[in-house]
């Protein structure tokens, strides 16, 4: 099958294209448009000119995309309007009582300061439904007549997107599902969200916040699909459509533009996946992933269990409480194109703030005139100005260099010093970000290796590594486009959920066993629709635990076929040694609850092969390109090294050959400092020994 990879970032849209009877694979990169449809397809069509693709032969189109996360950092969403139980309308105001930070007086609440609506859109009816030992049992009517009026006016005050939450619809959803019908039938045009079917679990504040996060991406995402899929149809690309998901999965455009808040962390998880991509193919399987674009860089983290999920109290967007299924990545404003500068209290700092694609960094010629980390690389002579893109974008090293000087003119430090203070200092910013998402979680970073993902990661991931005593680092065949190669790596996948209470010493195992088998029928239905037949089908099955009394749960798998007492004893064993591990204790003679029971539904997907880069005459001299000065600090003075260049399509196979030096490819530079090893693969993985422990 022809498969095509799409993930666009902030700076450069990145896209592959592989074959997977031939496991022939081309790669192709063009700077992001302001409508990112636009240059998506564009960059199809000039990969399938250059390469002499027949379009109509794309069988499926795999995407990553940032529209529903841009939507709320940006606050540019829909109108919403919000219909929800008498006596609740300003649940969503008040939250919680949670203060970001405790002490300060001029903190930010983003569900008030930056309210999805304001509260005259937030609007209630009569309806209850009452619950007794965590099931429903009575209900007071939905007045109807109360729900015409509100739509009435949601009509008149310009609302364009209608979310409907109740209290208990979580247990119950007939009273959503019946204001869904309403609008629908009176207000076709009114985009519509239920709570029951975004997120059917208990947490009213948190569940109400991601129906409404929905609502105010829905309309904008789901009229990007439209719009991507009708460009893609002009150019004779009629074929399926599956975008990335937050759970590490991808889900077909329909799905997605019924419930686009799934899609928040699209781009992100797509270069975990890449990650892992990259440590099969290394043989590794204990990763922490790095992938640093123009304007942030993603962690996540990756052992012998596969992509670390988020627990429930690490679901945040923007500052919102998102209750949908996440790989469990941290993202920092440190990228290629973070801005260096000196701030008012006369302090060296490198990002958050970001020169985009647009003007980007001084070198690209654009009109940026601030110093950038990719100004600092290329300053210290760790870029090759020949050869960036492949020779398809020009830069200018003096724009670099007169950025730079103007900023160490400031700083009253020369040229090199003052680059390579710019890159010491977004090293460590990286450095500390890995810590904190590593250590944290009971990890050791020393106990894993680094893939180097993104334009940037292979660029400054070397020295993080350095910094963290990261024994090796992993560089991917293509890292500037891992993210892209990620989705050719994934499933079709859809979760399934239902809220129960039951202690551990209050187990009905048929009533589990009945509840599972409901969640599994109704996720193999859905995939079934979507085209899988049963023998593509996975199913994996989860029980959200915690010790009786506590605010949060842990996520621990279950095994499949019918549950017994062995299996509910191993899991209570799991549960105790998962808080150990995430917290630093357990208290293995409390009660234990499971609140949540999940399944997740994966349908096989197509998948990138193995690449080959063995073809042809290889070795380190015909791979050199030429040596220039590269600026390096080896034992604690900052020196200038004759630095080979060398491509890597021409490197010998499982060869080791020492830094320093720069390994050129299309869609990055891989800088290897000092005292280095480095080795490539046949698969075109490269490793490179870093001197850390191991």
């Amino acid at each position: 099958m022809k498969l095509i990879g799409v993930d666009i970032g902030g700076t450069f849209t990145d896209i592959i294209y592989t074959d997977t009877d031939t496991d022939v694979s081309y790669i192709h990169k063009t700077p992001t448009t302001k409508d990112p449809s636009i240059g998506m397809v564009k960059g199809i069509t000039e990969l399938c000119g250059r390469y002499h693709i027949n379009t109509e032969d794309i069988d499926h189109i795999f995407h990553g995309t940032t529209i529903a996360t841009n939507a709320i950092l940006e606050h540019k969403g829909a109108n919403v309007g919000f219909i929800t139980t008498k006596g609740y309308r300003d649940l969503l105001q008040i939250g919680r009582h949670q203060r970001p930070e405790n002490y300060s007086l001029t903190q930010e609440i983003p569900w008030q300061d930056r309210a999805i609506m304001q509260r005259r859109d937030r609007r209630v009816v009569s309806e209850r439904v009452t619950v007794k030992d965590g099931k429903a049992f009575e209900k007071v009517p939905l007045d109807e007549q109360g729900v015409v009026q509100v739509l009435d006016d949601f009509k008149k005050e310009g609302i364009d997107s209608v979310v409907v939450g109740f209290l208990f619809s979580y247990l119950d959803p007939e009273h959503e599902d019946q204001v869904g019908e309403m609008i629908t039938k009176k207000y076709p045009e009114f985009y519509v969200t239920k709570s029951s079917n975004i997120s059917p679990q208990f947490r009213e504040f948190e569940r109400f916040t991601t129906a409404c996060l929905n609502g105010f991406v829905g309309p904008k995402l789901k009229g990007y699909v439209a719009s991507l899929e009708s460009r893609l149809r002009q150019e004779n690309i009629d074929c399926d459509l599956m975008i990335m998901t937050s759970n590490g999965g991808v889900a077909n455009s329909g799905r997605v533009s019924e419930k686009p808040v799934y899609t928040l962390l699209s781009g992100p998880a797509a270069g975990v996946l890449g990650g892992q991509w990259a440590g099969r193919l290394s043989g590794h399987d204990r990763l922490i992933t790095f992938d640093i674009g123009g304007t942030s860089a993603d962690i996540g983290i990756i052992t012998e269990r596969g992509f670390a999920e988020a627990t429930a109290g690490d679901t945040w967007i923007a500052g919102f409480p998102v209750q949908i299924p996440m790989i469990d990545i941290h993202t920092i404003g440190a990228g290629g194109g973070s801005i260096a500068f000196v701030d008012a209290g006369g302090a060296f700092q490198v990002g958050p703030e970001s020169s985009g694609s647009l003007p980007g960094p001084a070198c690209y010629g654009r009109g940026g005139t601030q110093p950038t980390v990719t100004d600092a690389v290329l300053v210290l002579g760790r870029l090759d100005p020949e050869n960036f893109l492949g020779g398809e974008m020009k830069i200018y090293p003096e724009k670099a260099i007169q950025a730079v000087n103007n900023l160490a003119n400031q700083l009253g430090l020369g040229l090199y010093e003052t680059a390579e203070g710019i890159l010491t200092i977004v090293n460590n910013n990286m450095a500390n970000a890995i810590r904190s998402r590593t250590i944290q979680k009971g990890f050791d970073p020393r106990g894993f290796s680094l893939a180097a993902l993104g334009g940037g990661g292979p660029m400054l991931s070397v020295e993080v590594a350095q910094i963290l005593e990261i024994p090796e680092v992993i560089i991917p065949p293509y890292p500037g486009i891992t993210s892209a190669a990620g989705l050719l790596t994934t499933d079709l996948k859809y979760d399934a959920v239902q809220t129960i209470f039951i202690a551990s010493d209050q187990v009905d195992i048929n009533y589990l066993n009945d509840r599972f088998h409901a969640l599994e029928q109704d996720i193999t239905g859905q995939l079934k629709e979507a085209g899988f037949a049963e023998n593509q089908i996975t199913l994996d099955r989860y029980f959200d635990c915690r010790y009786a009394g506590q605010g949060y749960e842990l996520r621990i798998p279950v095994s499949s076929g019918m549950i017994d007492s062995t299996n509910i004893m191993e899991i209570w064993e799991t549960f105790h040694k998962r808080h150990e591990r995430e917290y630093g204790h357990a208290f293995k003679d409390a009660p234990i609850e499971i609140v949540n029971m999940r399944v997740t539904g994966i349908g096989d997907m197509p998948k990138i092969g193995d690449p080959n880069f063995t073809q042809g005459s290889r070795s380190l001299n015909e791979a050199m390109v030429k040596t220039a000065p590269a600026w390096f600090r080896s034992e604690g003075d900052l020196k200038t090294f004759a630095t080979p260049h060398y491509m890597k399509n021409k490197l010998p196979v499982n060869e080791s050959f020492a830094g320093p030096c720069l390994i050129l490819q299309k869609d990055t530079t891989i800088v290897i400092p000092p005292d280095c090893e480095v080795t490539m693969l046949a698969n075109g993985t490269i490793i490179v020994k870093t001197g850390g422990e191991v």
